[in-house]
């Protein structure tokens, strides 16, 4: 997948199927329409293009209205976007400015004259231009005089399961990570560098990997201990995970911090994968650190259980 951050940076194709979305989830509703947009440039033998934005609009254009969480950032977004066969994605960055381009100027100008796309293929909800003015049904109207060929992917075919991005973010912010999972796809993740800490874990024989999460916008679950896979270089590892302020032993700064079963080698300045499975307990204050100790103990043999149970992805 060629990824393009400019569109000054794309060659026009001759043709092309296109289609046009933020895509923060990549969920199931998301891959119905990257599974329609491939096998559609493979039964026509042409080009697949993906349209995305960045920042998010709503960040641009509803900034006071309550801040919104990406599920992904836009390199994760990218790594999963590379697993359904695209073959160029497009980054267009979103601002004021951007915002203002009319429906009719992003269809000829952008999907017609700069990419040359023939076929568009959009979600039955789908809105774009300025003020969200177009849609699928103005599409249709003038597909005639735009030349375009038109698919859409019905509300039966998106909401089956009532797959939203709004739906997930409030499933992990209620710590359901079962339903945040089931509607993603694949787990809920996210990835960081592991970062020096005080090593306190290491002193009572839990070693822990402190993340730094790049992007502030990053939705994270609420503070707990969680049931996670690790993945390093392409391997996967039982963890848990604690997100919260380390009462026992802190108190005063949020952490991040994953225990690794079965692994000793030096993280530090690399970048690891943290996949949630399931939410063991909520954070708590310990009276000593051996009765810590003593509650990690049951912590690590509930997390493996939760993650026995399930295949690695």
């Amino acid at each position: 997948m060629q990824v393009h951050y400019r569109l000054s940076e794309f060659e026009k194709l001759p043709n092309a199927v296109a289609t046009i979305g933020t895509f923060d989830g990549v969920h199931l509703g998301h891959q119905k329409i990257l599974k329609s947009l491939t096998a559609t440039a493979q039964l026509l033998k042409v080009p697949s293009v993906v349209i995305t934005f960045w920042p998010h609009p709503r960040k641009v254009l509803q900034p006071k209205v309550g801040e919104i969480k990406i599920l992904y950032t836009l390199p994760e977004r990218i790594e999963m976007l590379s697993n359904f066969g695209i073959d160029h994605l497009i980054v267009i960055p979103f601002d004021v400015a951007f915002s203002k381009t009319t429906s009719e100027d992003f269809i000829t100008k952008i999907i017609i004259e700069t990419i040359g796309a023939h076929t568009l293929i959009l979600g039955y909800d789908h809105r774009f231009g300025n003020n969200r003015e177009g849609s699928f049904e103005y599409l249709k109207t003038n597909a005639s005089r735009y030349g375009l060929r038109l698919i859409e992917i019905s509300r039966q075919d998106i909401d089956e399961a009532a797959i939203s991005s709004s739906r997930i973010r409030n499933a992990i912010a209620q710590s359901n990570m079962a339903i945040a999972n089931q509607l993603l796809g694949h787990r809920f993740y996210i990835t960081g560098k592991v970062v020096h800490g005080q090593m306190l874990g290491q002193k009572i024989g839990f070693p822990t990997a402190n993340i730094q999460v790049a992007h502030s916008d990053k939705i994270l679950p609420p503070d707990g201990v969680y049931a996670v896979w690790v993945t390093h270089e392409g391997k996967q590892y039982q963890g848990m995970m604690n997100i919260g302020y380390r009462p026992t032993v802190d108190g005063s700064t949020h952490h991040l911090e994953v225990h690794i079963m079965d692994f000793n080698e030096n993280l530090y300045g690399k970048e690891i994968k943290i996949s949630f499975e399931k939410k063991l307990r909520n954070e708590q204050r310990f009276e000593s650190l051996d009765q810590l100790k003593t509650q990690l103990q049951h912590d690590k043999l509930a997390a493996h259980k939760a993650l026995s149970h399930h295949e690695i992805l």
